[in-house]
């Protein structure tokens, strides 16, 4: 435990001097390999990963503590998961997979604390005659019921 702590202490001290990036997850296996996974408001960059890897290998005493270390971005596979990269998102296509695992795909329009706003778009059938009509509508979830979300990436 006290081992994370101190992993935890310099990639935090690292942080406070890069306000652009923010963690998004710190793993440690059984077998001390630690993972950081970072994201950016402007990205991240290889320089980032590399200043994050010194941060933590330069600081930590390995006569005291053996480990594996590896600092990476957050890629387009990887989930949202906070408020910050949610609004890093704006404007794109997300599909949110909600708790009762239903799916939802939609514009990213809006980000606050407790919700994200997403603008969707689709067709219906007209309520009278043949033929559909584009429908736009907004629709609020809240964190608590989005159980993954993922940018859409189209080509």
């Amino acid at each position: 435990m006290e081992f994370r702590k101190n992993i935890e202490t310099l990639l935090s001290t690292f942080l406070e001097t890069r306000e652009d990036l923010f963690l998004i997850d710190l793993k440690i296996s059984a077998a001390d390999d630690v993972t950081v996974i970072l994201d950016g408001d402007n990205g991240v960059t290889l320089q980032d990963c590399l200043d994050a890897s010194r941060a933590i290998e330069f600081n930590a005493d390995r006569d005291e503590h053996d480990f594996s270390l590896q600092v990476m971005s957050a890629g387009l596979s990887e989930p949202l998961a906070t408020p910050r990269q949610f609004n890093k998102n704006l404007g794109r296509e997300i599909e949110v997979m909600l708790a009762d695992s239903t799916t939802i795909e939609g514009e990213l329009a809006k980000v606050d604390d407790e919700k994200i706003t997403l603008i969707l778009r689709y067709r219906k059938p007209k309520d009278i005659g043949k033929g559909k009509v584009d429908v736009e509508e907004e629709k609020e979830i809240l964190y608590s019921e989005i159980k993954k979300a993922l940018v859409v990436v189209k080509f």
